[in-house]
């Protein structure tokens, strides 16, 4: 083939054996011979090194005579007989046919000249009749000898190939072509010739120097005479375009059902339509969308003096780097008013424009830039087409066409409209799901905790990651909540479902666990109770939903840092792993499952632990340790590698977890993820006291409890610590049976607390103006920051908080 530089090439087309009957070359842009074949020497008697190198024009009968192949820059072939010259300086009248090699078919550009040195088979005047029926048949006919090379052809076959039968008879089927595909033609004819077996060969080609391509259905066949010998090669060839392109439609469609949409994100839904789009149905695909989308109800949107705003969300080309996209993926930027994509966005129909309409010169000359790609491209046609999904206009994709020579035509805006249309949904599915993804990510964390309060007895780091891909956000949450007695609860819990419901329902069991905290319920009662409230919810929803649609898991563990003791309940949730104090050693505490939350009826169970201070007890939600491609045990074995790994801090710690398990911080499903290191009081910040049964104990508490604010420097305190405790004991010694115990624990507040035999709690009550008593519950509310009742197994224990005077 031709070079740029016109310097020497291989020849693809010599493959003959009888390469001397076809006299061939091949011609650089510029007009210098970059190959001559043996054919071409028995021609004009002239040698390949005498002609390499030198003009085409010098092998003129009229070398003064300018030589140009101006008609091969409309069309892909010319043909006509050329008088040369010879070596010996006779005329020679050749025809010769010339093929135009671009770079859309072969690496290098030039032409391919050819003359047949001999002709096709005379006609045997005897069989008439025979040769009549040949010419006229209505069916593409040709006769191929054992090379390849034309021996007939009927007036069908000519019309097609646009060469009359002497024009191409001599020349091999590559050689009448000049096209890629007409060499792997002329390969499936050699084989029918050496298998002497029929074939079908489904092709596309430009046949007759048209600009549209056809599809072909050759048939080949080995042609004997009387004798059974073989003699020719006959091909048939039907023109099966129509049934081609209404399959190729067909399969697109197929295609475009199967590939766009696979995920909920715009930008990627946007680049499956290009990408189907390009190269199929046109060169150059670009979609554009709306920053607000035109409502089914609302008018016409109303563009800016200056054109229209859409934000570029995908783009392809069959060129690199697409030149000729005119901003990057991600611009906001305006669409001029007189844009085939305006016309499109608010007539709602698709705007086709060719080269030469005046709707296609006003499009390229908006902008210089775009004009000066378009001719430098060669751009011939476009389509612009609205995406347009439940009625609602969401953008626009434009289509180009430039190296495709057919313009569109109006079945490709009805294929077209029909893939935007699927697009479109697709799209518009992915912009409600990022709105309601939005909305739910949100709310939830408006519901988690945003910020975890100071706590002597853990030091906590948490995480929460929202489920990526179609699942969208899902209902896992996590809490710490201070408790009486300087103790700690620590929630984790994950409602079934995702979205904005079950956003909803996870912020209500939230503060539901919150409430029952507050009362200081024991874990495994406080997870009945919470059960209970999802039964009730999903009564609520009625029958569009049952339990199980609104169930939950969750887990409660209350953590006490006075005994170093720790309580957890589950119901249906995964168990906490916890890392002993040494560092080094993971493991997974052994909890009754539970039932999950909704179901109703079941018992739960609570187990006690003891964790040394410094050990580290992390919760998580499944979606840490369960995926599809992963089994629950092998994520458990992975998450205590690991928690065995030294880690800076808890916040560090939370980072390496979730790196190694959840993929590019990715998942599937919403992880939530608790980390608490234990610590535990100082023995000295706990003081207890066994107050007897009566009146005069009260005198002695007061005693002890200044004598021990002395020691703990805070002696500011005492006048209303010894209210507080006179006024507790007083109604635990009126009112309860049994020993009565006073502690008192130095924390970040200072915490009184009275415990008995009674499982009668207190309540605050207005006392009358002249009533003796009643005023006691009032007086501890005015001097305690908190107060409360919580009920232990042999009672119950009424606190107050204090505030430090430091504090």
């Amino acid at each position: 083939m031709a070079q740029d530089d016109d310097g020497p090439t291989d020849d693809p087309w010599a493959a003959a054996t009888d390469e001397e009957r076809t006299a061939r070359a091949l011609v650089g842009p510029t007009g210098l011979v970059t190959h001559w074949n043996e054919g071409a020497r028995r021609l004009l008697g002239r040698t390949a090194q005498e002609t390499v190198g030198r003009p085409v024009a010098e092998l003129l009968a009229e070398p003064d005579r300018a030589v140009t192949f101006g008609p091969l820059r409309d069309r892909p072939r010319w043909n006509g007989t050329l008088d040369l010259r010879h070596r010996d300086g006779r005329r020679v009248a050749a025809p010769v046919v010339a093929h135009r090699l671009d770079a859309q078919d072969w690496p290098h550009r030039g032409w391919l000249l050819v003359s047949a040195l001999t002709g096709a088979e005379p006609v045997d005047a005897a069989d008439t009749l025979s040769w009549a029926g040949f010419v006229h048949a209505p069916t593409a006919l040709a006769l191929y000898d054992d090379d390849a090379r034309l021996r007939r052809a009927n007036r069908a076959m000519e019309q097609i190939i646009g060469l009359s039968e002497a024009e191409m008879g001599g020349l091999r089927l590559s050689e009448i072509g000049g096209k890629p595909s007409s060499m792997e033609l002329e390969q499936q004819l050699r084989a029918v010739v050496a298998t002497r077996l029929p074939r079908d060969v489904r092709t596309r080609l430009r046949t007759g120097g048209e600009a549209r391509e056809h599809a072909w259905l050759g048939r080949m066949a080995p042609v004997p005479d009387r004798q059974g010998r073989f003699v020719a090669t006959v091909l048939s060839a039907i023109d099966i375009t129509e049934e081609a392109e209404a399959r190729s439609r067909l399969q697109l469609i197929n295609d475009a059902s199967r590939r766009i949409g696979s995920t909920l994100e715009v930008g990627r839904t946007s680049q499956e339509l290009v990408d189907m789009c390009v190269p199929p149905l046109a060169d150059f695909v670009s979609v554009d969308l709306l920053e607000e989308p035109r409502l089914p109800t609302a008018s016409a949107p109303e563009p800016a003096s200056d054109g229209l705003r859409l934000r570029r969300y995908a783009h392809r080309s069959v060129l690199a780097g697409a030149p000729e996209a005119m901003v990057a993926i991600g611009t906001v930027w305006n669409h001029p008013l007189t844009a085939a994509s305006v016309h499109a966005l608010l007539s709602g129909e698709a705007v086709m424009m060719h080269r030469g309409d005046p709707e296609f010169r006003a499009w390229a000359e908006q902008d210089p830039l775009r004009a000066e790609r378009a001719d430098a491209l060669g751009v011939h046609s476009t389509l612009a087409v609205p995406l347009v999904a439940r009625g609602t206009t969401l953008g626009v994709a434009m289509f180009v066409r430039y190296r495709r020579p057919e313009r569109f035509v109006p079945d490709d805006a009805l294929l077209a409209r029909e893939i935007v249309s699927r697009a479109a949904i697709a799209v518009d599915n992915a912009q409600r799901f990022t709105r309601e993804r939005d909305t739910s990510l949100a709310l939830q964390r408006s519901l988690l905790p945003r910020t975890i309060p100071p706590l002597s007895s853990v030091e906590v780091a948490y995480r929460y990651l929202a489920a990526a891909g179609r699942n969208g956000v899902g209902g896992d949450w996590y809490d710490v909540i201070p408790l009486s007695g300087a103790r700690v609860a620590l929630v984790v819990g994950d409602v079934v479902g995702h979205g904005v419901q079950a956003s909803a329902t996870m912020g209500r069991l939230r503060t539901a666990v919150r409430t029952l905290a507050d009362v200081d319920l024991p874990p495994d009662e406080l997870i009945a109770h919470l059960d209970d409230l999802v039964v009730r919810l999903a009564e609520e929803t009625g029958t569009d939903e049952s339990a199980g649609d609104i169930g939950a898991t969750c887990l409660y563990a209350v953590y006490d840092p006075v005994s170093g003791g720790c309580s957890v309940a589950r119901a249906g949730h995964p168990p906490p792993v916890v890392l002993a104090a040494d560092g080094t050693t993971v493991t997974t505490l052994e909890l009754p499952a539970g039932p999950p939350l909704g179901l109703g009826g079941l018992p739960f169970e609570v187990e006690k632990f003891d964790l040394p201070e410094g050990s580290v007890l992390t919760l998580f939600t499944d979606g840490l340790v369960e995926r599809r491609d992963r089994d629950v045990d092998d994520g458990y074995r992975q998450l205590h590698q690991v928690l065995a790994r030294p880690a800076k801090d808890l916040d560090a710690a939370c980072d390496a977890v979730l790196s190694a398990l959840v993929p590019a911080n990715d998942p599937a499903d919403d992880v939530a993820l608790l980390m608490a290191r234990t610590r535990r009081l100082a023995a000295d910040h706990v003081v207890t006291w066994e107050v007897p049964h009566e009146a005069a104990a009260c005198a002695t508490a007061r005693r002890d409890v200044s004598e021990q604010l002395d020691r703990w420097g805070m002696a500011e305190a005492a006048f209303a610590t010894e209210l507080i405790v006179t006024e507790l004991l007083s109604n635990a010694i009126r009112h309860a049976t049994g020993p009565v115990r006073l502690r008192l624990i130095l924390d970040r507040a200072l915490i009184c607390e009275v415990s008995d035999t009674s499982s009668t709690s207190p309540h605050l009550r207005r006392a009358g103006g002249f009533d003796e008593g009643g005023r006691g519950l009032m007086l501890v509310a005015q001097l305690a920051e908190r107060w409360g009742t919580r009920h232990t197994p042999t009672g119950k224990t009424i606190w107050a908080e204090q505030q430090r005077p430091e504090e």
